[in-house]
């Protein structure tokens, strides 16, 4: 058979190392293996019972069919009323489009804006599969280092010296996946004054422990916010995200919506009406408990040796400084697999600049977290 002809845009497209990680942390407990996992960044908290409740009304009161495909408006609305009350932001329910997850707005949102050769400005280290979504469509993802002693803040003059003609857009993602750091108001002002769209990634938006979260929305029009369900609400099986965007952009997304994707579910999209007006008790809830991992987390490492700059303060993630015992966060992360039952995520998978850390999710329980700690102890000893 001869060789299968591949798109090179899918042909350069690079695995997800910490989806490999779990693969094989789950090949480990298949043997009988006994696996703490640190890797991933899903709650282990479940769906609030307000949004599964929602969701079965939906069902016996047959909404089951095809909705709007921006979305049902009760739940665009309810959009709006979040970002008004939280932010104090004007968004009309025409500026929402309701998408399976945040992927694919960011799939349809770069499809729409970038052409090959074109370049978009993001961080490095950032959440792993953004050059993806950026290379799938020719463009071209340019890494600005962000340093662990500015906080992994952008220096908006650093950004300044990548701008040109060809610069379509700049991500940023606050709290951040993997640094768990907030974006300043200052970095805000600086890179909107830049003159080109903000990809705004805000999907742990509400997950703050210390300090204040800030949308793009509040800075310039000129932004595309993607923001959604999964970590918030502990609804990552549900699909259910959004996009907010300028108007000029909408009748193209939503014809795209209408090709590729006809509309999202509507049984999601009535417990996302739930998630945003009633399960604001079990937000916080989570909120607490996951603050007292950060802060048991951040010690126990420092205790370890891993170096924490700046602490993080949003998402669930503690990306630590492992220099002190590896300059292969691959090996060292596979190796802590095999011989210590703990999965953690590489750091290099995050970018170059990530080389050399170890990120740590502490969307796990208590328990489960001193136990890899525990386990990550006695592994650092046999290193030595």
């Amino acid at each position: 058979m001869d060789e299968c002809r591949i798109n090179p845009c899918c042909q350069d497209l690079t695995s997800f190392k910490v989806m490999d990680v779990l693969e094989r942390a789950c090949a480990l407990e298949k043997e009988g293996r006994d696996i703490v996992h640190l890797q991933i960044g899903e709650p282990d908290f479940d769906t609030p019972e307000c949004v599964k409740d929602a969701a079965c009304k939906a069902i016996r009161d047959g909404r089951c069919q095809y909705t709007h495909s921006l979305g049902i408006i009760e739940l665009r609305e309810a959009v709006c009323a979040h970002y008004h009350a939280k932010y104090g932001v004007e968004v009309h329910p025409d500026q929402v489009l309701v998408t399976s997850g945040t992927s694919p707005s960011m799939l349809m949102v770069f499809s729409l804006l970038l052409q090959p050769g074109d370049r978009v400005l993001l961080s490095d280290p950032s959440y792993a599969c953004y050059p993806n979504f950026i290379r799938f469509t020719g463009a071209v993802p340019d890494f600005v280092p962000v340093r662990e002693e500015d906080g992994f803040q952008f220096r908006v003059d650093k950004v300044r010296e990548r701008m040109g003609e060809d610069v379509r857009g700049i991500l940023v993602n606050s709290p951040s996946n993997p640094t768990g750091t907030l974006v300043s108001p200052e970095v805000y002002c600086g890179l909107a004054e830049l003159g080109v769209p903000l990809f705004s990634d805000e999907i742990y938006h509400g997950l703050v422990y210390e300090g204040q979260e800030r949308t793009a929305l509040e800075f310039t029009d000129n932004c595309f916010v993607f923001n959604g369900f999964s970590k918030l609400y502990a609804m990552t099986g549900w699909r259910l995200g959004y996009v907010i965007a300028p108007k000029g952009y909408m009748s193209r997304l939503q014809t795209m919506q209408q090709n590729f994707f006809l509309c999202t579910s509507s049984i999601a999209q009535w417990a996302g009406v739930a998630a945003l007006t009633q399960a604001g008790d079990d937000v916080e809830r989570m909120k607490a408990i996951y603050d007292q991992r950060r802060r048991y987390m951040i010690d126990r490492l420092r205790e370890l040796g891993f170096g924490i700059k700046v602490e993080p303060t949003g998402a669930f993630y503690v990306f630590a400084n492992a220099r002190k015992f590896t300059n292969d966060s691959m090996q060292f992360t596979f190796d802590l697999l095999e011989k210590a039952g703990v999965g953690v995520a590489p750091g290099v998978d995050f970018g170059p600049g990530g080389e050399g850390y170890i990120r740590f999710s502490y969307a796990n329980s208590i328990e489960k977290i001193e136990e890899g700690m525990r386990r990550l102890e006695k592994y650092l000893g046999g290193l030595k």
